[in-house]
């Protein structure tokens, strides 16, 4: 997506011109989330804390920012109460894509200018949907994310909270993401067909298995639902049993990011994360 020319909507959608809530995006994308929330919801045993769910993606325009957006506007129509927290300090969306303020935000709380009161966003179209947007763009993201008072926020916020959605950086890009390993109970990785790559799922695998990350599932986008090459895709790296969702705005029907060979097989071997 485009971070120029404001004016073009179809590379940038709002809340207010259609086409980012699942509400706009037809029975077909409205049922993709609606199986995201509910597989996401019954991979947690412990149904009384609030869970803190990283969403990320390997490199930028891969939707997963459209996709925290969707799934906390989802978990929030079962009345739960939700929180969306816009973590990606170096080029934001949530706040635009929304149509409210991106500041004071996360940043401004996280160095003290802005009181916790003063960060939060009620969303108009839930009354069980928050927003904490970026806020003003720091020159130090990665260490205000790593800091002891990133801890204590989220720490805070658990308290007020059923859930917690937090839109990260891509991992293969900068490393902010990863440094919330210990804060999310798990990440959901985004993969848009077409454009990511085995390479770049290989690479983001890897660094997620250093600092020990649990990975809950695979969202991807703008995918042909039923794809066999998804589903084996999702047992060879041994995650998505039950949590892989395929999803698209329109359904378009081109050739997949990840061909198979006549066998069924993957024409090119992806190395296992360990």
């Amino acid at each position: 997506m485009s971070r120029h020319g404001a004016k073009k909507h179809s590379e940038s959608p709002t809340a207010e011109n259609g086409g980012i809530l699942c509400d706009d995006l037809g029975f077909s994308g409205e049922e993709a989330y609606k199986l995201l929330r509910t597989n996401l919801v019954f991979s947690f045993t412990d149904s009384e804390s609030c869970k803190v769910i990283g969403i990320t993606s390997a490199v930028r325009g891969e939707g997963k920012s459209t996709t925290s957006i969707n799934l906390a506007y989802t978990i929030a129509k079962t009345g739960r109460k939700v929180l969306l927290l816009d973590a990606d300090m170096r080029l934001p969306t949530v706040a635009k894509r929304l149509d409210i303020r991106r500041s004071p935000g996360l940043s401004d709380l996280l160095v003290g200018e802005s009181g916790l009161n003063d960060v939060l966003q009620p969303f108009r179209k839930s009354t069980m949907f928050y927003v904490i947007a970026a806020g003003s763009l720091p020159p130090n993201p990665s260490e205000l994310l790593g800091s002891d008072r990133m801890q204590t926020v989220i720490e805070t916020l658990s308290t007020k909270f059923d859930y917690i959605i937090v839109d990260l950086p891509p991992v293969n890009i900068v490393s902010d993401g990863l440094l919330l390993s210990k804060l999310v109970n798990g990440y959901l990785f985004v993969i848009k067909q077409e454009q990511t790559t085995r390479q770049d799922i290989s690479e983001a695998m890897r660094k997620f298995s250093i600092v020990s990350a649990k990975i809950l599932g695979f969202v991807m986008t703008n995918a042909e639902s039923g794809k066999k090459y998804y589903k084996k895709y999702m047992k060879k790296y041994g995650y998505g049993y039950g949590y892989g969702y395929g999803y698209g705005y329109g359904h378009r029907s081109r050739s997949e990011a990840l061909p198979e060979n006549g066998d069924g097989t993957e024409n090119e071997e992806t190395n296992r994360s360990t």
